[in-house]
């Protein structure tokens, strides 16, 4: 037991320390206007050299601090969560794979390079996924597993398309590109992004690789495997401004984000309803991103890891005291003797629905009036009402079911905020749920947006907003038996 939380210990502590020092190298970029490529030559054969080629400006380490600290958060949380198992150093050295394949991603302007740190998440994803080795995790890692090795192949056949150019580094190269090998190389990555961030129509391994442990679900779901293909996006959207391609991912996303949406209102099992919170939100960033706003997608991507990630670990210590049931019809009333997880986890579903001064509601306010503002079709704005109140109808419905409803477990002995170990990164991720979205704001944007709009136009968000919420919690409290004989039936 020692040498399990030792080792936690030492690897939250190391990533710590290596999250300060790259939001602290980010800020330094941004107050000084700096950009930094370092390239290594691995190899050199007479006239031919290969290279691996890095870059840090300010986007890639803020990203890379944000992944840092939560996977620090994670881990340090897993040490008591995942105490009882005897694998409990593999579980960790997988985590940490995870975090390496993430920051070669983040760093990497090289496809080949990237393709290393993409495939690295998806094979440590299946293993993690997997790790319970049963028939329902072995099946959600084979779902999860093949559904990514299409965005694998879409990246190896746009290094192929760049080949021409002499070069994979596609920061330098990607504008140099005949319209033809554009359109073809905007639409590889874009096939890419949408398997990992999990868009219509490779949305369904996303809840199905809730069969994982709920630590992993924290970290992959927040700030890594679903964000990597948003990240990947953003690096390109330069390139896919005023194209065809914007237009079809912006239809994509907005279906995707109401599909989620309508799919959270009728779940039950608690790690899937934030799940398909999970698709929704990536829904939102990257139908902003199509529109043109790179700048607040990553923006929201950063937000949104923050309360995610606290939502997942609230989500976790509820699990754990209710004896692995996941049903929501099963919990009720936890509140009462669990105050301090209920009140992270309320802090992350006021999140979640953008509640004013709250870290999602900087980011998620300023995308809906971005978007009202831009030149989506009636469509398109019809799904963005539609999902945002959806949104906060589905979170109003986990709260009802789960922390203020009626009492429906066996016993409330077992229930309780006892583990300090699990309680301290909730804590941490609270103050940025509560903070991180006015910081950033500040740091990201030090020039406002100009937003002109209606007076009903602007009051829109806030009135879908109230109206979702009370219809999810209306609907909840008022209990419906649905019984034969009402309609005139007799049962035999």
């Amino acid at each position: 037991m020692i040498w399990k939380m030792s080792i936690s210990l030492s690897s939250m502590l190391f990533l710590l320390i290596s999250s300060f020092s790259s939001m602290m190298m980010s800020l330094f970029c941004i107050l000084f206007e700096k950009c930094y490529i370092i390239e290594w030559e691995i190899l050199s054969i007479n006239s031919n050299s290969i290279l691996a080629t890095f870059v840090f400006d300010w986007m890639s380490l803020m990203f890379l601090g944000f992944v840092l600290l939560i996977s620090s958060m994670v881990i340090f949380y897993s040490g008591d969560y995942m105490s009882g198992d005897s694998n409990m150093n593999r579980f960790i050295y997988l985590v940490l794979a995870f975090v390496f394949s993430m920051a070669m991603l983040i760093i990497s302007p090289n496809l080949i390079s990237i393709l290393l740190g993409w495939d690295g998440l998806g094979l440590v994803s299946y293993a993690l996924v997997i790790y319970y080795q049963n028939e329902k995790s072995a099946n959600a890692g084979m779902l999860t597993v093949l559904s990514n090795r299409v965005g694998d192949v879409a990246i190896l056949l746009s290094i192929g398309l760049m080949f021409k150019l002499g070069g994979w580094n596609f920061i330098f190269y990607t504008f140099y590109l005949s319209d033809n090998d554009s359109l073809l190389l905007k639409l590889l990555i874009m096939t890419a992004a949408m398997t990992k961030s999990a868009q219509i129509p490779f949305s369904a391994w996303l809840p199905a690789a809730m069969a994982a442990p709920t630590p992993v679900s924290a970290l992959v779901h927040s700030s890594t495997l679903v964000t990597a293909g948003v990240y990947l996006m953003i690096r390109f959207s330069p390139s896919l401004l005023g194209s065809s391609v914007s237009v079809a991912l912006l239809l994509i996303s907005c279906l995707t984000m109401f599909m989620s949406g309508l799919g959270a209102n009728f779940e039950y099992d608690l790690k899937k309803i934030i799940a398909l919170s999970t698709l929704s939100q990536l829904g939102v960033m990257l139908s902003v991103l199509s529109l043109g706003f790179s700048s607040l997608a990553f923006f929201h991507l950063l937000t949104h890891a923050l309360f995610k990630a606290l939502l997942f670990m609230c989500a976790g210590v509820i699990i754990h005291n209710v004896k692995e049931f996941q049903d929501i019809r099963y919990m009720g009333s936890l509140c009462s003797k669990m105050p301090l997880t209920s009140m992270c986890m309320n802090l992350a579903n006021l999140a979640l629905c953008g509640t004013p001064f709250l870290a999602g509601f900087y980011s998620k306010d300023l995308i809906l009036e971005m978007a009202f503002m831009s030149w989506i079709n009636i469509i398109c704005f019809i799904l963005y009402v539609v999902s945002t109140s959806l949104t906060v109808c589905y979170t109003f419905r986990l709260i009802y079911y789960s922390l203020t409803g009626v009492f429906n477990l066996s016993s409330y002995s077992s229930v309780s905020d006892s583990s300090v170990i699990m309680t301290s990164p909730m804590i941490v991720l609270s103050l940025g749920a509560v903070m991180g979205g006015a910081t950033l704001s500040w740091i990201i944007f030090p020039e406002s947006y100009m937003i002109c709009m209606s007076f009903s136009m602007k009051m829109l968000t806030l009135f879908i907003s109230v109206a979702g919420g009370a219809l999810g919690y209306l609907l909840n409290i008022m209990t419906i038996d649905y019984k034969l004989n009402h309609w005139g039936f007799m049962i035999l």
